[in-house]
């Protein structure tokens, strides 16, 4: 069975036919219904995902622009240091990054002390991927999203400090020195 209701604004064809074509010279306009059915078909999957709600103003493409700028140019500053330097560990990110990861001890530690240990890591790194499935699929905003991937890969140099440290303990640790 066809619907004769727009599925974007939900008017009803035949009431909007009843009182606007009678104002009309000519009885044969026709107008483009689309079907629930039809509008389902002609929507894949990436479509879906990629369909821009946002305005498209130049003020919305200034304002993403200055934003896009800015995070070129401080991944620009965070990769130029060393890890010694610990650049990300000084930037202001890091204090918006240090209550994940105290808290993905916390959330992590249910499952053994070594998940405890990982679990800050783990919990530094979840919080940006979920914002970034977020305003991917709830709000449908792929700038939004590519800012929130953009911080997740921020936060790979903010654990760098650790994995060094690891990775150092297990040399002094490693069986073959003794």
């Amino acid at each position: 069975m066809q619907s004769e209701i727009c599925p974007h604004c939900g008017i009803v064809f035949e009431k909007y036919h009843k009182y606007h074509l009678e104002q009309t010279d000519s009885q044969d306009v026709q107008s483009p219904i689309v079907t629930l059915d039809e509008e389902v078909e002609a929507k894949p999957l990436i479509k879906f995902l990629f369909h821009d709600t946002q305005q498209n103003t130049m003020t919305y493409f200034v304002g993403r622009l200055l934003i896009f700028m800015g995070l070129v140019i401080w991944s620009l500053q965070l990769m130029s240091g060393s890890i010694e330097s610990n650049a990300a560990g000084n930037s202001f990110l890091h204090l918006v990054n240090l209550p994940f990861h105290e808290a993905g001890h916390i959330v992590f530690r249910p499952f053994g002390s070594f998940i405890t240990s990982l679990g800050g890591t783990l919990g530094q790194l979840l919080m940006p991927s979920i914002c970034m499935g977020v305003l991917l699929v709830k709000t449908r905003d792929p700038f939004g999203a590519s800012v929130a991937l953009w911080w997740v890969g921020e936060n790979f140099l903010d654990i760098a400090p650790y994995m060094k440290a690891m990775s150092s303990l297990n040399i002094e640790n490693s069986p073959e020195q003794h």
